[in-house]
């Protein structure tokens, strides 16, 4: 057994070139000029990102993934991977929202069928909605109970990502009688819902994340939309995809990160600053201390992009055989997009913080907001660990182990 690679058999080839793409990217591009001009007043401020989010919409972005034939951009997740790397390398928490957004309005219609994804696609074209929420296991899961022809919804989500700006909430809930999880989508404005901004974070203060109570909301059939259960009786190989999809997203935001913050201290070096502390040798463009640093940095993620390149096109190859993958083929994916995480992960954490020694003392200045990049790098890395992946991509590397199923948000 080899290193992980992508699956075997026909795979659809993004199209790298197509006039969607193309567009979607300069979309992508010009809502990241205009965050990236007031990221350092806007992150420092912390308010709810209601305007960030008209931005997003008027930008169309939120429909990308849906299908052209129910109103949406119809395009396909590698050019979803880059329009949130776009806007992350610009405003990290707002990748981040917009990341969260990709994953849990996708996954509505992924894990059922098309009669009742459509019809909740429909608003969701029409208003442009933004979903907020996350699947991820908690402590005390909420609680689905069977009421009438219907469900009741109880408990209190502790961190979920877009929240408090969200129009649609897709939860993980476990069903009373069964134990069994189910995603779950439910309405923000609805009776017995209550969302609390409890979150004081140091980083990704824009991700628009918060608590939300539930209080025996109801919830009609077609909108618990699919089982997140972990046994293969349940979970095919392609729904098990979800699970690399999503973490995905995660290697989009942290690479975003790192190509943003560098091309920030590029910028910074070049219009010729010095550090202002005397005895702190280093800033000039010619410094070998910084053009050392600055090598090392760019060799750490254009690695890492390398790898994600990989992993997005064992992804789409993976959502494209459809039916027809294999578990072994979805566990070479996974193996793969841990790897990702893993060198995304680490590119971030070293750039966001080695770019404050190549700036010197003057990136204490909260003016310039250099410090940004590392409280969302490293706060994003804090929710999303990856260290203890790493066994998985060894377990699997020597004794041929399945990686878990896990959802990243």
């Amino acid at each position: 057994m080899g290193v992980a690679t992508a699956p075997s058999g026909p795979t659809a080839e993004p199209d790298r070139t197509g006039p969607d793409r193309v567009r979607w990217l300069r979309a992508a591009r010009e809502t990241a000029d205009d965050l990236a001009t007031d990221a350092v007043a806007r992150e420092q401020a912390g308010k709810t990102p209601f305007d960030e989010v008209s931005r997003l919409r008027e930008a169309r972005l939120f429909t990308l993934l849906v299908p052209a034939e129910a109103g949406g951009g119809g395009t396909d997740w590698p050019t979803a991977y880059a329009v949130v790397r776009e806007i992350a390398a610009a405003d990290g928490a707002i990748g981040q929202l917009l990341g969260c957004h990709y994953f849990l309005s996708w996954s509505a219609r992924f894990l059922t069928e098309f009669t009742p994804a459509a019809h909740a696609e429909r608003p969701s074209v029409a208003d442009q909605l933004c979903w907020g929420g996350g699947f991820a296991r908690q402590e005390l899961p909420l609680t689905l109970a069977r009421k009438a022809d219907g469900y009741v919804l109880d408990g209190r989500q502790s961190y979920a990502t877009g929240v408090l700006v969200a129009d649609r909430l897709a939860v993980r809930a476990e069903r009373a009688d069964t134990g069994e999880p189910f995603a779950v989508v439910v309405d923000p404005a609805h009776h017995g819902v209550r969302i609390d901004g409890d979150t004081d974070t140091f980083g990704q203060r824009l991700a628009a994340g918060g608590s939300v109570e539930f209080d025996a909301v109801p919830v009609s059939a077609d909108n618990v939309v699919g089982s997140l259960s972990v046994d293969e009786d349940v979970l095919s190989p392609s729904a098990a995809l979800t699970s690399p999809v999503g973490r995905l997203l995660s290697v989009q935001i942290l690479l975003g990160m790192a190509e943003g913050v560098l091309a920030e201290a590029r910028e910074y070096s070049r219009a010729g600053h010095s550090p202002w502390h005397p005895a702190w040798p280093v800033g000039s463009p010619q410094d070998p201390q910084v053009l050392t640093v600055y090598g090392e940095l760019i060799v750490l993620a254009r690695s890492a992009s390398a790898l994600t390149e990989q992993a997005v096109e064992a992804v789409h190859g993976g959502l494209a055989r459809g039916e027809d993958l294999s578990y072994d083929e979805y566990a070479e994916i996974s193996v793969l997009v841990t790897m990702a995480e893993a060198a995304a992960s680490r590119a971030a954490q070293e750039s966001t913080a080695r770019v404050l020694d190549i700036v010197g003392a003057r990136s204490t200045s909260s003016r310039l907001g250099f410090d940004r990049f590392w409280r969302n790098a490293r706060t994003h890395t804090l929710y999303e660990p990856v260290a203890h992946r790493l066994r998985d991509v060894g377990d699997h590397f020597l004794n041929g182990a399945y990686p878990p199923f896990v959802l990243p948000v």
